[in-house]
């Protein structure tokens, strides 16, 4: 089964009528509103509020422009607000949701087109020509109230560009990288309502039934996209629009199809059908560029077709090339084929949702030669890049989650030599280094809790600074490091030293990803353990300082809570003393 998240939008959607504007307002314990509204529908959404209604702002504009929004914010703070009603399209949403990202205020969204923005915690505002988007639960509204007879007489052309809006919307939520089923289907159930129901409504429209089905295709299409991170098509849109002051609607209804044809998305053509029959622009020259404009421009090509309105040339189809390699497996033995079709699969996708440049994908190339390169007998960057990534944890729950009556498994970590020196119960493995002495009284038991005599017990940690002996070039022979056996009783004893947290190597690319990633490198301090004996699942483990640093932020993922334990202080003692049984299963198990 494939794991996935899914959060429901919290906003309450109502079908109904404006009329119900005053019994939502008064859910939300609103009664001094700034109604944001144009002379259209203002004047009526005024009367149905009543005495709710403390001000009245008329000039939302397209790209929610800062200006316009302190402008509005002074009403807000004159007239001692408590709430936003907003009646109109994407401009009037916009608005609205940018006086909630300032003061926390409640909106009741009231749409007259099919932007689908009001279902959405995302905010796009513009200021010096340029637009910025974010993210913020502050600005998705808490109630948004559809009535479909406020679109009747919303003219044609911007019925169909608004609506392909909504249609891009859910497109992009379909490739989008964090897709799931659950936004999939609804994603898939707002493309049929839509591209059903805009041909019909410029064939005639006062369809009832046509509109109220693009008012239910624009409420799940921004339903589904305010769950999933958007992409190349709204990132472009948004670019141009700050940049140039295009329409919004029209510039998202001109681009879907090339963003489409550019992602190898199988309708691209399907959806340039559907946008030339209906009564919109079809070229970006058509809304005031030109090809001199997008010069320098990112996907430059992409927009060049758009410029032109020429029918969107796609790239080879990326679906029959993943299933030409897939296809290059078949005489494998089945489990290579299983693994190497999954890999190829989901590279493919990979590239494909993200829509990965020649430059990232070069880089990549570099990032892993480096990898490789700054690799040796004592340094595995790989296996570093694998830990830092999470995988290294997830194939150790896949690995031994089966055996949940034994000692919870951990990561080997990069440090692990072949072979340490056998030692005496009783050593030292500090051999004088500095630090708080620990002496260490562990068992091996199995999972009915009878001793493990005769167990190979290999042991390795850091110094007091944070480095494995293979990484410091003066130590002569192995610190820190040895392989026990357990007596007749499964007891094993030995000294060392206190760990502590420590940075895994940062000069390495891998470093270099945690630092560009803003993560910090550190472990939280521990001591590997690896227990093996003929018979018995090897066990791979690490046991972690109760109350250590980076317990809860551990770089490599590598903490479990029943590897945490006391390292405990003992009265007359210098040091500290660990007790711990670990508990191994029989190979079968």
């Amino acid at each position: 089964m494939t794991s996935f998240s899914y959060a429901a939008n919290p906003v309450r959607v109502v079908f109904g009528s404006l009329h119900d504007v005053g019994d939502e307002a008064d859910r939300l314990g609103l009664g001094r509103v700034l109604l944001v509204a144009g002379p259209r529908y203002g004047d009526r959404a005024a009367r149905l509020l009543g005495p709710r209604l403390a001000a009245r702002f008329e000039d939302a504009a397209m790209h929610t422009p800062v200006d316009v929004t302190e402008r509005a914010l002074k009403l807000v703070a004159e007239h001692d607000v408590d709430g936003v009603v907003a009646v109109g399209g994407g401009s009037a949403t916009g608005l609205a949701k940018a006086l909630a990202l300032r003061t926390d205020l409640p909106q009741l969204i009231v749409p007259t087109t099919y932007a689908g923005s009001e279902l959405t915690s995302v905010l796009g505002e513009t200021a010096d020509g340029r637009k910025t988007t974010q993210r913020s639960p502050k600005v998705r509204p808490e109630v948004v109230l559809y009535d479909v007879d406020l679109t009747l007489s919303l003219p044609v052309a911007v019925s169909a560009a608004s609506g392909v809006n909504a249609l891009a919307h859910a497109v992009e939520a379909r490739y989008a990288p964090d897709a799931n089923p659950m936004t999939d289907l609804l994603a898939a159930e707002a493309i049929r309502l839509l591209t059903d129901a805009l041909p019909r409504i410029v064939a005639d429209p006062s369809d009832v039934d046509a509109r109220a089905a693009a008012l239910r295709g624009a409420w799940l299409a921004g339903s589904c996209l305010d769950s999933v991170s958007m992409g190349l098509h709204h990132q472009l849109c948004h670019h141009l629009g700050g940049k140039f002051g295009l329409p919004h609607a029209e510039t998202h209804a001109v681009l879907l199809p090339y963003v489409m044809a550019h992602l190898g998305v199988a309708d691209a053509n399907d959806v340039f059908e559907l946008t030339a029959s209906l009564p919109i622009p079809h070229s970006l020259a058509e809304l005031g560029l030109t090809e001199d404009d997008i010069a320098g421009e990112p996907e430059a090509e992409l927009l060049r077709q758009a410029v032109n309105g020429t029918r969107p040339t796609a790239p080879p189809s990326l679906k029959a090339l993943t299933r030409q390699v897939v296809e290059s497996f078949a005489g494998a033995p089945d489990r290579v084929r299983e693994l190497l079709t999954d890999l190829v699969e989901t590279l493919h996708g990979y590239a494909i949702r993200t829509d990965l440049t020649q430059e990232e994908w070069e880089y990549a190339i570099g990032f892993l030669t480096r990898t490789g390169q700054i690799s040796s007998d004592t340094r595995q960057e790989f296996i570093l890049l694998s830990d830092t990534l999470g995988v290294s944890s997830v194939v150790d729950v896949l690995t031994n989650s089966r055996t949940p009556d034994t000692t919870p498994s951990a990561v080997l970590g990069p440090f692990y030599v072949e072979g340490p020196p056998e030692t005496p119960q009783g050593a030292d493995l500090a051999d004088g280094l500095p630090g708080t002495p620990l002496w260490t009284d562990v068992a091996v038991a199995d999972t009915e809790g009878n001793p493990v005599p005769d167990a190979v017990v290999d042991v390795w940690q850091s110094n007091e600074d944070g480095f494995y002996d293979v990484q410091l070039p003066d130590v002569d022979g192995p610190v820190l490091r040895a392989r026990f056996r357990t007596d007749d009783g499964g007891r094993l004893r030995f000294r060392t030293i206190v760990p502590s947290a420590y940075p895994i190597p940062a000069d390495g690319p891998v470093g270099h990803m945690l630092e560009t990633a803003g993560r910090h490198p550190y472990r939280a301090p521990h001591v590997h353990f690896m227990i093996a004996k003929p018979g018995y699942r090897t066990l791979i483990t690490q046991l972690f300082v109760a109350g250590g640093e980076y317990l809860d932020s551990d770089t490599v993922f590598g903490v479990k809570d029943g590897l945490i334990v006391d390292f405990t202080e003992r009265p007359g003692e210098t040091g500290r003393r660990l007790e711990f049984t670990f508990r191994i299963s029989g190979s079968s198990a």
